[in-house]
């Protein structure tokens, strides 16, 4: 149980004779990385060198490894941990994989790591190559793997370090939804997260291991969650919805820690921009004494590593000729952020909707759904390179066409805005369609009140008996982030054209862009 130092514990403390001196553990922590090993700007994507000399960037691995070592060297014991999705997000990803994550989590010395959605994206043979590669557990607690030759055993649900004299317990966790969010194929299943985390804390605790962090890649709400569930946890490191915890940022969603009853959580935005801190002191019983830290912002105050920042600039050189070739440019900075966008109408969404229901308009194709999820960043005014479209539509997701009921639509918009509460990247951003939802109905209980869909010149309600042809990506038509209504549909094609060159194609045609919403998407 969490508890504050007071003098008269400290002296019933000693005149017990048998206590022994409290441990103190600093717990460095990230998560959501996304392969951001180069700087990044205010709007989560690339940022120029010629900014970054300016001092108008953040993070980058470079910066990491001088704010990491900085904080070990004021702790007397210190672990560095990080809440998943290493993966997916820059060029980095799409062009080696997980090996540059391997390299870099290796240097920058980290003591585990849970398994989020995006390590699965490519697969179980991606992932088993990253932990081969790795010196640190790689963990994840709430799945059967007994089917998958691959990971069944190698991916540990959790592991016992040592740091100062003391056990540790780490427990890997992963999102329950995760065969609806990545493609860990059909030989995993996917389990309740108290029930696993509590099983393993259980586990450890037998094994005599009193101080049990959990990494958990499941959400501030699930983390929340699981703390109030079960016994035993003292700190959960959290990830996958990219929540900023802080007590001095008014941005911020909870405080830092957020104090569920013993156990303190813990999470550190994203991208690489903060490097979590958390002070924790143990009594001999394992018990928290005092939680405290703050998120350390990884700015231009923190001096980049030159050794690193040269071996990025080498593993950069192939992404180049690529990531530098200006494709368009934009009258204004295009609104991706996922705050917005997985809960409204916002303008990158407008933007690849309508790119992807133009180029396949002659088709007879009159509706296009796209999932929030797969718009990973903003893009600012100027110039916009082809770096910044898949810093935007990372994924190498095709176009695909296919044909649903007028219901189906409904029912899938029904899925879109099921969990908006809990900013989820489901969310549809649509065109050649318009729709009203109701936040105060139910999910999946008829929140959607009315959908329009383009005929005659106007606007007319969407007939649930009649059949439409639609356009989205192949993650979605195949049943992710749960549109599993699409997986049985007629005629569906998977494999056009990428979705990022269709942006980047769409752009181009009408420099300047000019981003903007036009009312498509209300709520009640």
């Amino acid at each position: 149980m969490f508890r504050t130092i007071l003098a008269g514990g400290a002296m019933a403390a000693m005149l017990s004779g048998a206590a022994q001196a409290d441990y103190a553990l600093t717990i460095l922590h990230t998560n959501d990385f996304h392969a951001r090993f180069e700087p990044i700007n205010k709007y989560d994507s690339g940022c120029s060198e010629e900014k970054n000399a300016e001092g108008a960037c953040f993070g980058g691995t470079a910066r990491l490894i001088t704010a990491v070592n900085a904080a070990r060297a004021r702790a007397s014991n210190s672990i560095l941990v990080d809440g998943g999705d290493q993966f997916q997000g820059t060029l980095f990803y799409t062009y080696y994989k997980g090996k540059v994550a391997a390299e870099m989590m290796n240097k920058l010395g980290y003591d585990g790591m849970t398994v989020g959605n995006h390590e699965f994206d490519d697969g179980p043979e991606v992932l088993r190559g990253f932990m081969d590669a790795v010196n640190f557990p790689v963990l994840m607690s709430n799945a059967d793997l007994t089917r998958e030759e691959l990971l069944a055993d190698v991916l540990q649900k959790s592991t016992v370090i040592e740091r100062g004299g003391e056990k540790i317990g780490l427990i890997g966790l992963t999102p329950e939804d995760t065969d609806e969010l990545a493609s860990p194929g059909p030989h995993i299943t996917f389990t309740d997260p108290v029930v696993a985390v509590q099983a393993e804390v259980d586990r450890l605790t037998e094994m005599g291991v009193n101080k049990i962090i959990v990494l958990s890649h499941s959400g501030y709400g699930v983390d929340q969650h699981v703390a109030a569930n079960t016994t035993g946890v003292d700190v959960i490191v959290g990830g996958h919805d990219n929540t900023f915890l802080s007590n001095t940022s008014d941005k911020a969603k909870g405080p830092y820690p957020t104090m569920v009853g013993g156990t303190a959580i813990v999470q550190a935005y994203a991208y690489g921009k903060f490097l979590g801190e958390l002070n924790v002191v143990f009594d001999d019983a394992g018990e928290i004494l005092s939680a405290t830290g703050e998120p350390v912002l990884i700015d231009a105050a923190v001096t980049e590593d030159a050794a690193t920042k040269a071996r990025i600039g080498v593993l950069a050189g192939p992404l180049e000729e690529i990531r530098q070739k200006v494709v368009a440019s934009a009258a204004a900075p295009i609104e991706g952020d996922r705050s917005v966008c997985r809960v409204q109408e916002c303008a990158m969404g407008n933007l690849v909707a309508d790119a992807m229901l133009a180029r396949v308009a002659d088709q007879g194709v009159t509706i296009a759904i796209a999932n929030s999820g797969g718009l990973r960043a903003s893009i600012d005014a100027g110039d916009v390179t082809m770096g910044e479209v898949l810093t935007v539509l990372p994924f190498q997701n095709t176009l695909s066409t296919f044909q649903v009921s007028g219901q189906t639509v409904i029912d899938a918009l029904e899925n879109g805005v099921s969990q908006v509460e809990d900013v989820k990247g489901r969310f549809p951003q649509v065109a050649g369609l318009k729709f009203t939802w109701d936040p105060a109905v139910a999910p999946n209980e008829g929140r959607i009140t009315e959908v329009l869909v383009q005929q005659d010149g106007g606007w007319g309600t969407i007939d649930p008996a009649a059949t439409y042809t639609l356009v989205s990506n192949n993650y979605v038509r195949n049943g992710g982030d749960g549109y599993s209504m699409f997986k049985s549909a007629k005629n569906a094609y998977d494999y056009g054209p990428d979705l990022a060159d269709v942006t980047a194609e769409y752009l181009a045609a009408g420099q300047p862009y000019t981003p903007y919403t036009d009312g498509r998407i209300t709520r009640k």
